[in-house]
């Protein structure tokens, strides 16, 4: 006979922990817009299409952030949004290099170098990456590397070369270079 009680009991006890849901997440927007306000407001997202889509001749390249901050000074930041967990040390070089690239558009295009990018993880953790002359440079170099035709000669290394299909066919696969 205590079965209506307890169903009478339930609605009561789901609107409780809906209410407590819904208050840790107002908490959780508060702090981030708290944040944002801190670090500059938002002009542009890629996260729902809005994103300002950035050209360079110079560079000859196109990219298009995430989410684009105006600091207080005036300046825009770049933000790239990356999904897997920060990790412990350091983002990964090919993550900055990206953020490098944003960097060089947004300082083409509104004639201000930003003063750096930020990488914000999906586990919340955000690095922030310097842009300045020295990369600047390193992007240059990279971006020259890439752009330079190909030569047909491949780079061998073990690791590619171990889980490549052509492998058994491939003149300059690494177990063949390595004995040169």
């Amino acid at each position: 006979m205590d079965l209506p009680v307890l169903r009478d009991g339930i609605p009561a006890i789901l609107l409780l922990v809906g209410g407590i849901a819904l208050l840790i997440g107002a908490i959780r927007a508060l702090a981030r817009r708290r944040r944002d306000r801190r670090f500059g407001a938002y002009v542009g997202s890629d996260t729902r299409g809005a994103s300002l889509t950035l050209r360079s001749e110079r560079w000859r390249m196109v990219g298009r952030p995430d989410l684009l901050r105006r600091l207080p000074d005036g300046r825009i930041v770049p933000i790239e949004l990356k999904s897997r967990e920060s990790p412990a040390d350091r983002p990964s070089f090919s993550h900055q290099v990206q953020v490098w690239a944003y960097c060089a558009l947004l300082e083409e295009s509104t004639g201000r170098p930003p003063p750096y990018g930020v990488i914000r993880y999906g586990d919340g953790r955000e690095w922030g990456v310097p842009w300045g002359p020295a990369e600047r440079a390193e992007l240059w170099r990279l971006r020259s590397t890439v752009a330079a035709p190909y030569d047909g000669r491949a780079s061998p290394s073990s690791g590619r070369c171990f889980r490549c299909r052509y492998r058994p066919i491939c003149p300059d696969r690494f177990d063949r270079t390595a004995r040169r």
